[in-house]
């Protein structure tokens, strides 16, 4: 009779517990043993900050999957508050401590590794405090909540203006609570490109919540956050710096860490040892587009890691192609997302790119209640294939960085983005959605048949430089020095005012009436035109 194989899962979440179901519907007979340190076998972690701001009002919904269910459900033994301290692969063993503080060896055919990762804890005098939190699981989350029900603070401090850092501002905003967010880098959202996180921390500004950027913390108390030469009151301090994998098992049991500081894995999830597996956010796998080897601690990439290692543990056959990191924030009025590369990110990847950037409404202009969408296009030179995009704005950011995504692992193009087919009514979108548009400016640049250049390659060197706003907005939002206003609608009856000697810079507020003015100016005969990419919106943003 054929022995069943054993499965054995070190830790439960997005990772173990999708991995643990995978491996059962491919293999019925299978042994599969999860062991979790702690009280909750899986859980929704990205949903912690919106109970602690109140929208999830019922605690039990967090708690996707008991023991009990996963037993019924999939026949998975399951022991919470059982920590794996040791892995002998000669024997193909774990060392188990259990509750009460006995410990004994668990034999396994396959192991799968998902411990994720836990929130970095700089060495900031007093970051032991009882006002000082990390937010990581349930009881991470519950310390969190009793606070502030006991406590009740009337400020907060966020150190770290990542994902994590705006949900939970966010979260204590909705409280009533004064949140200062503490970034060490020039911006909030460092993932994104200065232009998008400038323009996000504008909008976000002058409404309720505070930011010191360039700034690092220098020391916590139960008052409050020294920062430079800077004190910033806080009742509450949350720690929200980044994450390090949880890899101290697998380096033990001399298992090759990556370049990242995860397990290094191939692309069925098999680490160095080819009966261990690793997933989630401790694991290194690959990007999708570069094939560079990355770590993207992320709910999504985590589970189906997990589903592909489950599989594979049970004898099935499946690859996994890596990931683009897609990600997407919501804080107060405003959201944004990434998905792909960013600029800097195309840069130190060797790749010759280009981007643009365009402002749009998120619906017909002419249906009530439409905001602004700003677009970031990075594509490839010369070919046009995109390699990342980020947005920002209040509707329908969502839907569009996953069009965004789908199209950047399909290997598409600026110019497939023009033909995209997207639905269409006045509260949902334009005849010309945003993502189409997007492709016709980046097709503009590709295919180079109107000279332009962005605000950050812009260097002054004695151009004419022509304004054609209105003169209305010119007194609203400023103006370039030395430029010259000409409205767009008197242009073609002032072009005996513009030189034909010089090279003549066009902008506008977002770009596309530059680049009208533009194609104008080239129809009547000025041979050196440039179009400011972005307009003067985006000057402001990278001139800051």
């Amino acid at each position: 009779m054929k022995t069943s194989r054993k499965i054995v899962i070190v830790g439960g979440v997005a990772g173990g517990a999708s991995a643990a179901a995978r491996a059962r519907r491919v293999d019925e007979n299978a042994e599969i043993h999860i062991f979790e340190r702690g009280p909750y076998i899986s859980f929704a972690n990205c949903g912690l900050p919106y109970f602690i701001g109140g929208e999830i009002e019922d605690r039990s919904r967090l708690l996707i999957m008991t023991p009990e269910k996963m037993w019924a459900r999939s026949r998975v033994h399951t022991h919470v508050n059982c920590e794996v301290i040791s892995i002998d692969r000669a024997l193909k063993t774990v060392r188990v401590r259990r509750p009460e503080g006995s410990e004994e060896d668990v034999a396994y055919d396959k192991l799968i590794l998902s411990q994720g990762a836990r929130p970095i804890v700089p060495p900031i005098p007093g970051a032991e405090l009882p006002n000082v939190f990390t937010l990581r699981d349930v009881p991470d989350m519950d310390r969190i909540v009793d606070f502030l029900e006991t406590r009740q603070p009337k400020t907060a401090a966020v150190i770290g203006g990542g994902f994590i850092g705006l949900e939970m501002a966010e979260a204590f905003h909705r409280l009533g609570i004064h949140v200062t967010i503490i970034e060490k880098y020039p911006h909030i959202l460092p993932l994104l490109d200065d232009d998008m996180a400038m323009d996000l921390q504008n909008h976000l500004c002058g409404r309720g919540v505070d930011f010191k950027v360039a700034a690092e913390a220098r020391a916590l108390s139960s008052h409050g956050v020294d920062i430079d030469d800077t004190f910033v009151p806080a009742e509450l301090i949350l720690l929200s710096v980044g994450v390090k994998a949880e890899i101290g098992l697998a380096k033990d049991a001399g298992i090759e860490i990556g370049v990242t500081g995860g397990v290094r894995t191939n692309a069925r999830m098999e680490s160095s040892d080819p009966d261990i597996y690793a997933v989630g956010d401790a694991a290194e796998t690959t990007h999708a587009l570069t094939g560079a080897r990355t770590r993207i601690p992320l709910a999504g990439p985590a589970n189906r890691q997990g589903r592909i290692a489950g599989a594979n543990a049970a004898g099935g056959h499946f690859t996994y192609t890596g990931a683009l990191g897609t990600s997407i924030v919501r804080m107060m009025h405003m959201t944004a997302a990434t998905t792909g590369l960013s600029t800097t990110q195309a840069a130190r990847a060797g790749l010759s790119f280009f981007s643009s950037v365009t402002r749009d409404n998120s619906h017909a202009g002419y249906y009530p209640g439409s905001k602004a969408t700003v677009i970031k296009v990075i594509a490839e030179e010369g070919t046009g294939r995109l390699l990342g995009a980020q947005i920002i704005g209040e509707e329908g950011i969502d839907k569009r960085i996953d069009v965004l995504s789908t199209a950047i692992l399909g290997r598409m193009s600026v110019f497939d983005l023009e033909n995209l087919d997207l639905a269409y009514a006045p509260p949902f979108g334009s005849a010309n959605d945003p993502i189409n548009v997007a492709g016709f400016v980046a097709d503009h640049i590709v295919r180079g048949d109107i000279a332009s250049i962005s605000p950050e390659d812009w260097k002054r060197n004695g151009e004419f430089l022509l304004d054609v706003r209105d003169r209305e907005e010119v007194a609203r939002f400023g103006g370039l020095l030395e430029a010259v206003n000409i409205p767009l609608t008197e242009l073609r009856d002032h072009l005996d005012e513009l030189p034909r000697d010089r090279k003549i810079l066009v902008f506008c507020q977002k770009g596309q009436r530059g680049y009208l003015a533009a194609c104008a100016l080239k129809g009547s005969g000025f041979d050196d035109v440039v179009n400011l990419r972005g307009g003067y919106a985006q000057v402001q943003l990278t001139n800051r």
